[in-house]
């Protein structure tokens, strides 16, 4: 069985908008969302890195794991790369929507606090 990329979990009832709009006059594709059981679950407990380069958005997730514990010692471990996700600019920006989603709903439910923005400082004063 050949892999097939996935553009959300979930049920057939929240199937994934279609970011990209058909010019006037153009058919539409309806794409039906296929779950795959079989598909590898990747954990990472960070972010490490971010980049976006006009064509694709590459995140990195990782995966730390700790040294050995030792008396009177500083605890020390390594991050390893778990998972590099590269995607194109429409799922950026699907990807984005969705996470703003996600904020909104745990902070509506108290699970995280709306970030306070800083007093905007006041203009300087000319003589």
């Amino acid at each position: 069985m050949s892999p097939e990329p996935t553009s959300a979990r979930g049920s057939t009832s929240n199937p994934a908008p279609s970011s990209l709009a058909a010019p006037a006059g153009a058919a539409s594709a309806t794409i039906r969302y296929v779950d795959r059981a079989d598909m590898v679950e990747t954990f990472a407990d960070s972010v490490t890195g971010l980049i976006f380069d006009g064509q694709t958005l590459r995140i990195e997730f990782g995966v730390t794991r700790f040294d050995d514990m030792k008396p009177n010692a500083p605890i020390t471990g390594r991050r390893y790369p778990a998972c590099r996700l590269v995607l194109p600019p429409a799922a950026a920006v699907d990807l984005i929507n969705r996470m703003q989603q996600i904020a909104a709903a745990l902070t509506q439910a108290g699970v995280v606090k709306a970030a306070q923005r800083p007093p905007a400082a006041p203009p300087p004063k000319t003589p």
